[in-house]
């Protein structure tokens, strides 16, 4: 369980990492370890305040067919950025959209590729 968090937490990491060089408005500052740092700070908060604003939003997200919930991981985003000075997202709208739409993108595929290659062991069943 452990190996499997860490990673979800490497995949998160690249996700980051290859959003912050597509688009121009997003940047980490510093090198390997400020990937690795941001990713554990929006980690922490979209697992304790993502799953509250989620559940608030529920109705809407469910409303708008989950297109609101673009807007929610951009807020998120935005509070990592006020967080952490490592992040730096240059307009909410805009950018932190295109980062929330993108980060998704990169992460689907990079656990379709991940998946394929490592599966966790699965424990058998016990009566």
């Amino acid at each position: 369980m452990f190996i499997a968090l860490l990673v979800r937490w490497a995949l998160l990491a690249a996700a980051f990492a290859i959003t912050s060089w597509i688009l121009s408005g997003m940047t980490i500052n510093g090198g390997f370890w400020s990937v690795v740092w941001v990713s554990a700070i929006f980690g922490l908060v979209n697992a304790i305040i993502g799953t509250i604003v989620r559940l608030l939003t529920l109705p809407l997200i469910v409303l708008t067919l989950g297109l609101f919930a673009i807007v929610v991981n951009a807020a998120l985003l935005e509070l990592t950025d006020w967080i952490t000075d490592r992040l730096t997202i240059d307009e909410f709208f805009w950018t932190a959209i295109w980062a929330a739409i993108i980060m998704a993108i990169v992460s689907v595929i990079l656990d379709i590729v991940v998946g394929a290659f490592w599966r966790p062991r699965e424990r058998p069943a016990t009566a």
